[in-house]
C-alpha cells in the first residue's frame, strides 16, 4: 500500500535512516572485533568498543524516532517530540564519554604505557571499509535530520562523523608506526596516533557541547531566537488587526507551538474576527512552516474605550 500522508511519509524515512543506521553499527563491530583479534591491535579492539557504543547510539535513535511521531493523546497534549529532544540528549553524552576514554587512553600511550599496533592489510582495510560505511550513514541521517528538524538524528549522524575522524586517526598511528618500522631513527612517530586522538577529541568534545546546548534548549522550551518579533511585525502587518502581543513560541522534537494575541475590532462580526484570526495564522505558518498555530482574538481596548467616551450619558 502507498503511503501518501506527509506525517507518515516523514515517519517511513526517518525510521528508514535510523534502521540503516542500526544496521552498519552491527556489521561495522561484527568486523572490528574480528580483524582487531586477528591482528592484535589495540587501536582496532578500541574502535570495535567505539562501533558499539555507535550501536547502542543507533538504537536509541530508532527508538526515539518511533515514539516521537506518535500523535498528541489524553496524557501528552502535545505529542512525543521531546522525546527526540532527550534521545539527542543520551547520544550527546555518550559522545562526551567516549571522549573521556579517548583521552585517557591517548595519555596512557604518551606517557605511561605504549601500546604495540599491527599495521597489517586488514587493519588498514577494516578501517577504510569503516570510513566510507561512516559517511555514507551520516550523509543519510544529516539530509533527513534537516528534511524532518530532527535532533535525534542530527545527534546519530554527528555521532557518525565523528567515527570518521577516529577512524582516520588510527590509519594515520597505523602508517605512522610502518614509517617507525622502516626508519629506526623515527621511532617517536609510535605515539603520533595518540596525539593525533587527542586533537579529535578536542574537536568531538567542541561540537558535542554546541549539540547539547540546543538540546537542552529543547527540554526548557527554549523560543527560536527573533521569531516571536518576526511574528509580532508580520502579523501586525495584516489590516484589520491593530496589534499582536504575547506571542509565545516552544519546540518540541521536530515540532512548533506558537500562541499569540491579536486586537480586533469589537464592532466586526464574529465570522469576520475568525477570518482576522485565520489570516494571522496562514502569516505564522508562512514564517514557521508545520508550525501547531493557536490565535485568540480580543477586542481592541481603545476602540471600546472611544467608543464609550462617544455614547452620550444619560
Amino acid at each position: 500500500m502507498e503511503i501518501n500522508h506527509p506525517s507518515l511519509l516523514a515517519e517511513k524515512e526517518k525510521t528508514s535512516a535510523a534502521l540503516s543506521s542500526v544496521f552498519a553499527a552491527v556489521v561495522l563491530t561484527i568486523f572490528k572485533i574480528i580483524v582487531g583479534l586477528a591482528t592484535n591491535s589495540l587501536g582496532i579492539l578500541a574502535e570495535a568498543a567505539h562501533s558499539g557504543l555507535d550501536l547502542v547510539a543507533a538504537l536509541v535513535t530508532l527508538i526515539a524516532v518511533r515514539i516521537s511521531d506518535r500523535p498528541a493523546d489524553p496524557e501528552h497534549h502535545y505529542g512525543h517530540g521531546k522525546v527526540e529532544n532527550f534521545s539527542a540528549l543520551v547520544e550527546t553524552l555518550l559522545l562526551l564519554a567516549t571522549c573521556v576514554w579517548i583521552i585517557y587512553e591517548s595519555l596512557q600511550r604518551l606517557f605511561f604505557k605504549p601500546a604495540e599496533i599491527d599495521p597489517s592489510f586488514w587493519a588498514f582495510l577494516v578501517m577504510v571499509v569503516s570510513i566510507l560505511v561512516d559517511y555514507s550513514r551520516s550523509r543519510i541521517l544529516y539530509k533527513a535530520a534537516k528534511k524532518h528538524n530532527s535532533q535525534a538524528l542530527e545527534a546519530d549522524a554527528l555521532h557518525f562523523r565523528t567515527d570518521i575522524w577516529s577512524s582516520a586517526v588510527v590509519i594515520m598511528g597505523l602508517i605512522a608506526v610502518r614509517f617507525s618500522q622502516a626508519i629506526p631513527s623515527w621511532v617517536f612517530l609510535k605515539k603520533a596516533d595518540a596525539v593525533a586522538a587527542l586533537v579529535v577529541a578536542g574537536i568531538v568534545v567542541y561540537v558535542s557541547i554546541e549539540l547539547g546546548i540546543r538540546t537542552v534548549q529543547g527540554l526548557l522550551d527554549h523560543a527560536p531566537q527573533h521569531l516571536a518579533e518576526h511574528i509580532e511585525t508580520s502579523v501586525e502587518a495584516i489590516p484589520g488587526i491593530s496589534d499582536c502581543h504575547h506571542v509565545r513560541v516552544r519546540t518540541s522534537g521536530p515540532g512548533l507551538f506558537v500562541d499569540l494575541h491579536i486586537y480586533v475590532d469589537p464592532n466586526q462580526s464574529l465570522k469576520d474576527a475568525h477570518l482576522l484570526a485565520k489570516k494571522a495564522a496562514e502569516v505564522v505558518r508562512h514564517l514557521a512552516p508545520k508550525a501547531d498555530v493557536i490565535v485568540h482574538a480580543e477586542p481592541n481596548p481603545e476602540e471600546n474605550l472611544a467608543k464609550e467616551q462617544s455614547e452620550p450619558k444619560s
